[in-house]
């Protein structure tokens, strides 16, 4: 499948969730997503208010992380987390389920956790953060119907702090164990256009990166080279 510039653009939610950021930083990682008009930017909940205030109206969605980056907070303070969230002008969720009580077999409590978030967040979007490296397979399927039990709208690889990020195999697997209404989200280790590109045939609605200048920028270059020697179409590569 082929892809335009713009609609890779339209998949990506701009990372910048680093605990060392500085201020200076994060509004360098928003100008970014802003000139290369990316889908939206999941920042640190602390970083809400200012994400807002600085890409008003460039039509990038901001974002956030609640229970991150191990899931292991309680689900009345991750549903505090969603209200001050939505409250600071967040319009999507990615939350960690709880990886230990997965692990151990906890099913019941996992789901009520996510449905909780699910709830608190009301018609805004939420990402159930897996942390697949963490995981066996049968684990993910069990990670998978969980969160669409719970009415969770993505279901999501990685945070990109736990050593591995996001995998063909293991999002192939979660495509395969969700219904076509629940989409997916490939998170961690995104940081060419082979890769995301990848990513995108293998079923992923949307890709978390800190590389997006990197990867868009891959395809502008792909697009120009093809325009200039008239071998295909330049809207898409």
């Amino acid at each position: 499948m082929s892809y335009s510039e713009a609609d890779i653009a339209a998949t990506i939610d701009h990372a910048i969730l680093k605990p060392e950021l500085t201020r200076a930083d994060v509004d360098a990682e928003l100008d970014i997503a802003a000139e290369w008009k990316v889908f939206s930017v999941c920042v640190r909940p602390s970083d809400i208010p200012h994400a807002v205030e600085r890409l008003a109206g460039t039509g990038v969605a901001v974002g956030t992380v609640i229970g991150f980056p191990h899931g292991t907070t309680s689900t009345a303070t991750k549903v505090a987390e969603v209200h001050q969230a939505l409250a600071d002008g967040a319009v999507e969720l990615d939350m960690v389920l709880n990886i230990g009580w997965l692990r151990s077999g906890f099913g019941a409590e996992v789901e009520a956790d996510i449905r909780a978030v699910v709830e608190a967040a009301g018609d805004h979007i939420v990402k159930v953060i897996f942390e697949t490296a963490y995981l066996t397979d049968d684990e993910i399927v069990r990670a998978c119907r969980l969160s669409e039990a719970a009415g969770a709208d993505f279901v999501k690889t990685s945070t990109g702090f736990a050593g591995g990020g996001a995998t063909l195999p293991h999002v192939t697997l979660m495509r395969a164990s969700v219904g076509p209404e629940v989409q997916v989200k490939a998170s961690g280790g995104v940081r060419s256009l082979d890769t995301a590109v990848a990513f995108l045939d293998a079923g992923c609605t949307r890709l978390g990166t800190s590389a997006s200048a990197t990867i868009l920028g891959e395809a502008r270059a792909i697009a120009a080279g093809a325009a200039a020697t008239g071998a295909v179409d330049d809207s898409s590569y």
